[in-house]
């Protein structure tokens, strides 16, 4: 194996890539729906050592890469607001809108800062009171806990210049989308351990009764990666999909309660754009109506002068919704390293430091 020198127990690894290759009566097709597994996976060189077993997929597991093109145009329209200081994490003022990235913006003067946590941005309205500070608040499950209790801590402070562009997305109905579709080729899920952290994993078991798929939750290291793998594909050749908890020191059947009561309280289930996937059922949060006054769409008009662009490609030439479908791996994009590098990206795949795109990139 490529590294298995940074294996925590080689010898342990090798009897589990052992035991998949014995089991393995076909090659079983598995995906997994989280950015960090993804890079863990080429970077251990997991899914060369099992290519004649399983074939390893990559799903939407990159909220930064599925954030709708619309929420960045609109993020990119209030920066440039003079009255405005528009934050978010560092991965998404690269990603491209419809025209050009927050960065390109910022670049041509537009107010936008990068801030690590959304409670420095309530942090930041506290201090520049003469400022609409305007949090684009993407991420799975994961994140929405911070952004509930960002919204209850401008609450109590009582600032009236904080607010909110919500593109929370939610991991379930994606995974249910891509089963229901009529050329899926998914036979198992690898589900994303952090996600289950906070929403459990119970949610799932309507999933594997429906579609009679083993989902197993499993975490981001090599060992945990393979145990996952194991588990799928013996319930694969035994025909037991279930739900499987490969990541019990930080999974729960029941997940955090505190944290999914903050998200309960705070956003409300709605039907989400997915970027390169299309509407998603379900697929996405938004603020609650008692939350409205922190909704930034809510807050600001939109200047109707503001041009609104063509899109810098058409659709087709970034096949970004492919490979975060699974039906190619980036390096069968044609445009993989050669127009679409991580310095000149042609979509959030190739820019995230979670998306399949830059993984590929980084460790082939």
């Amino acid at each position: 194996m490529r590294f298995v020198d940074e294996f925590r127990d080689p010898m342990l690894a090798r009897q589990l890539v052992k035991q998949i290759h014995q089991r393995a009566s076909q090659r079983w097709v598995l995906m997994d729906v989280c950015g960090g597994q993804t890079h863990s996976l080429l970077r251990y060189g997991i899914e060369d050592e099992l290519s004649d077993s399983v074939e390893l997929i990559h799903g939407p597991g990159c909220p930064v890469c599925v954030t709708p093109v619309e929420a960045i145009d609109l993020a990119q329209e209030l920066s440039l607001r003079p009255d405005c200081l528009l934050t978010s994490f560092g991965d998404m003022l690269r990603v491209p809108g419809s025209h050009r990235s927050l960065l390109e913006v910022r670049a041509a003067g537009a107010n936008v800062r990068m801030v690590y946590s959304p409670l420095e941005a309530v942090k930041l309205a506290e201090q520049h009171p003469d400022k609409q500070v305007v949090f684009l608040a993407v991420g799975f499950e994961t994140t929405a806990p911070a952004t509930a209790l960002a919204v209850l801590q401008a609450q109590s402070l009582r600032l009236h210049n904080f607010s909110l562009l919500v593109a929370h997305v939610r991991v379930l109905p994606a995974m249910q989308a891509l089963l229901s579709s009529p050329d899926n080729r998914v036979q198992g899920f690898l589900a994303a351990g952090h996600v289950c952290t906070i929403t459990g994993f119970e949610v799932y078991d309507e999933l594997v009764e429906k579609y009679c798929v083993p989902v197993v939750v499993t975490g981001f290291e090599p060992l945990d990666l393979l145990h996952g793998i194991t588990t799928a594909v013996k319930q694969l050749e035994n025909g037991t999909p279930a739900v499987a908890n490969c990541y019990s020191r930080s999974a729960r059947r029941d997940g955090n309660l505190p944290a999914m009561e903050s998200i309960n309280r705070v956003f409300e289930t709605v039907d989400m754009p997915w970027r390169g996937l299309g509407v998603i059922a379900g697929g996405g949060l938004r603020l609650r109506a008692e939350y409205k006054q922190y909704d930034a769409e809510q807050r600001f008009e939109r200047p109707s002068a503001f041009p609104r662009p063509l899109p810098i490609l058409p659709i087709e030439e970034c096949l970004s919704g492919q490979v975060m479908s699974g039906k190619i791996k980036p390096p069968q994009c044609p445009h993989f390293a050669g127009r679409c590098t991580p310095d000149n990206p042609l979509g959030a795949p190739m820019v995230s430091s979670e998306g399949a795109c830059a993984a590929y990139m980084r460790y082939r």
